[in-house]
Formats: structure tokens, sequence, C-alpha cells
């Protein structure tokens, strides 16, 4: 073999040596690449699913955020509702006619008083001098005060030995309001 066929044979293997290595290079860099390209797709895809869920548990907590709130409004605007027929009621109580007055004054006073007791009239109480000469007055020897209060919620109250006791319209109110404003609140919402 001359030297021009050795040098074309070393040239020849390199060349084929080199193809070689070009093409495992070049399927090396195939399986990289795919793999990278399965890689990138497995973390789109959990990244996509985390980016869902938490979309969802961020949807879901301002949807429990907006009922609370509604529910919150909704309870305000039900004890205001409520405040208004307690409010009214008051009123009306307090504009009763004079007749009525003295009827749930006297029975008030049959049901409540006890031998002794002082009646505080409020303030704006018209009718002292009628509910004073009441025969309940008499027969439990009750004493009716000089003194009339603006504290007291309409009505009188009833100063005892023992204790006082409240009468006043707010309290039958406050008391009627505890007992019956779930049945209320059902009936008017």
């Amino acid at each position: 073999m001359s030297r021009e066929q050795i040098i074309q044979r070393i040239l020849s293997d390199a060349e084929e040596n080199a193809a070689s290595i070009i093409s495992q290079a070049q399927k090396r860099a195939e399986e990289i690449i795919c793999e990278a390209d399965k890689r990138a797709e497995r973390n789109r895809l959990g990244t996509e699913a985390e980016i869902k869920e938490k979309t969802c548990a961020i949807a879901d907590g301002l949807a429990a955020a907006a009922r609370l709130d509604s529910a919150k409004v909704l309870l305000s605007e039900k004890r205001r509702v409520i405040d208004d027929i307690y409010a009214r009621a008051f009123e009306k109580l307090n504009a009763l006619e004079k007749a009525d007055v003295l009827r749930l004054c006297e029975k008030l006073l049959d049901n409540y008083a006890e031998d002794g007791d002082e009646i505080v009239f409020a303030s704006a109480f018209k009718f002292q001098k009628e509910v004073a000469a009441f025969d309940v007055v008499k027969e439990k020897k009750l004493k009716v005060s000089p003194k009339t209060s603006d504290k007291v919620g309409g009505g009188f109250i009833l100063r005892g030995k023992n204790s006082d006791k409240d009468v006043s319209y707010k309290a039958l109110l406050s008391d009627d309001r505890e007992r019956n404003q779930v049945e209320i609140a059902a009936t008017v919402f």
C-alpha cells in the first residue's frame, strides 16, 4: 500500500469515525431534547394543575367571604327591622289612650307590685294622679315617689325593699323581644 492509500485510508477512517461520533452526538442530543421536552411538559402540566387548584381555592375563599358578608348584611338588616318594629311599639305604647294606659298600669301593679313598693314614674308619664288613685295602690300600701325619672323608659318602675322591678315600657318590650324576636324574624323574613 502506498503512502497515498494509507493517508486516504486514515482520512476515510477518520471521516467514518467523525460521522459516527456526530451521529451518536445527534442521537444523544435528540434524546436529551426529548427528555427535556417531557420534563418541561410534566412541569407545565403540574404548574397548570397547581394554578388551577390555587385559583379554585381563592375563588372558594372569596365565595365564602362573600357569603359571610352577605349573611352579616342580612343579619344587620334583620336587626334594623326588628329594632324599628320595637321602636314603633314603644311609640305606640307612649301614645295609648288614657283608658288603655290605666288598664295596663293597673294590671302591672296587680301582677308585680309588692306591699310597700314605691312607684317611680317616667318624666313624660301623663297619668300619675290616676294611677296613684287605684285601689291596688291602697291595698298593697304602695308609695308614689314625688320625683319622676328621665331614666325610666315610659310608664314606671317599682322600687322595693329587697329589689326593684322594671316594668317600664322599654323593659316590657325588651322582655318581649327576647322571647319573640326569632318568631318575628321568621314571620317578617
